[in-house]
């Protein structure tokens, strides 16, 4: 095999394509990235755990077309590394040698012929802004579980029906709603997948910036499948499986107290007085007509206070937060004010985001949190 590519396609494509790459792959030829150049040009990139795959296709100057597997951590090494000058590969036997101006390296090849064939990449199901995608999942992975103990939390549970594209994930003390709008390729098309959030957040960063992602979801062959493309780079991930609980009703039909307050005010007025609070301890906040009162620390431990504007409409009413929970969620939320709405103190509160003091809460993104009990 022999090509040669321009310095940074090859470095971009190689750690993008590399990134995902196993640590302590359970065998040797997972820590490889897979090269393929062929003779109309063409230069393929690929990496495979057999959970998620990542494949990268770019230009390139193809002099003999061929496959070889190289180490993928330490070829994104060395072509970041490299001066910023055409790159040529060459394979000799069982070594790869890549030279770039004065720089040269020889690399040792791993056994192709053992590296698993990539999943094919599903049929699309619809596309959807890269740019717009990027936003609503890092609004939402914030609720989603960290804990592998429960699988089922770690993932955001992608709902597809018509044009509305829903993400939806919890980690049982907080839930995370973002509805955006899509172009399916049918208006009836009706499907739901569990992906795992790392995976989502990963996709989201590395893909969203390249215009319109295509999705594509698939339950063929009995391997549940979902994959995202854009401009020559593709990655497919395996679904989480199992039924997700039904989250959905815990959103209230209808509430009786809700207060606006200035969204960076509370975001600010939150780290103040949680500089006092000990890991695990919450923030509480007392609202009353025209103000909120945000309190953290007790007894004989360092104590912090500050009253800031709110709006209140409805009973005043208390509520304690852990101050990492609610700051997620008030970080989440873009518009200039926030919009707390109460059923009861010890009741989960939805976060919403209003443009104006005194105008309509925006719904597209929803934000619940589960109340600390508290003393008093």
């Amino acid at each position: 095999m022999k090509f040669r590519v321009e310095r940074d396609v090859l470095a971009d494509a190689v750690t993008w394509t590399a990134r995902s790459l196993p640590t302590r792959p359970p065998v040797p030829v997972l820590a490889g990235v897979r090269l393929e150049a062929e003779a109309d040009g063409s230069l393929h990139l690929s990496s495979f755990d057999y959970e998620v795959s990542a494949r990268a296709s770019v230009a390139a100057e193809v002099g003999d077309p061929g496959v070889v597997l190289v180490s993928g951590r330490l070829l994104a090494e060395i072509c970041r590394s490299l001066p910023d000058q055409p790159v040529d590969l060459v394979t000799d036997g069982t070594k790869v040698t890549l030279t770039c101006g004065t720089s040269r390296f020889s690399l040792l090849t791993m056994p192709v012929e053992e590296y698993p064939n990539l999943p094919a990449m599903p049929g699309p199901t619809g596309t959807v802004d890269g740019a717009v995608l990027t936003h609503a999942v890092a609004q939402v992975t914030i609720a989603a579980s960290r804990d592998d103990t429960l699988p089922l939390l770690t993932g955001v549970r992608v709902e597809m029906d018509g044009e509305r594209l829903t993400l939806l994930a919890t980690d049982r003390y907080r839930l995370a709603l973002r509805e955006l709008v899509w172009r399916p390729v049918s208006p009836s098309v009706s499907q739901v997948a569990l992906v795992r959030a790392r995976t989502l957040t990963d996709v989201a960063k590395t893909l969203g910036s390249g215009g319109d992602v295509t999705v594509a979801l698939s339950e063929s062959g009995g391997v549940d499948l979902i994959g995202f493309e854009v401009g020559g780079r593709r990655t497919t991930s395996l679904l989480v499986d199992g039924d997700y609980p039904e989250v959905r009703r815990l959103f209230p039909d209808e509430v009786s107290i809700h207060a606006v307050v200035e969204r960076q005010s509370l975001v600010d007025a939150t780290k103040r007085v949680a500089l006092v609070a000990e890991r695990n301890t919450p923030v509480r906040l007392s609202f009353c007509e025209g103000q909120v009162q945000l309190d953290a620390g007790q007894g004989d431990d360092a104590q912090a206070s500050e009253v800031i504007e709110a709006t209140l409409v409805g009973d005043d009413i208390s509520v304690a937060f852990n101050p990492g929970y609610l700051l997620d969620g008030l970080g989440a939320i873009d518009t200039t004010f926030v919009r707390l709405a109460f059923t009861h103190p010890t009741k989960p509160v939805e976060f919403t985001g209003q443009p104006e003091a005194d105008g309509e809460a925006v719904t597209d993104y929803r934000y619940l949190l589960v109340p600390i009990r508290f003393a008093g």
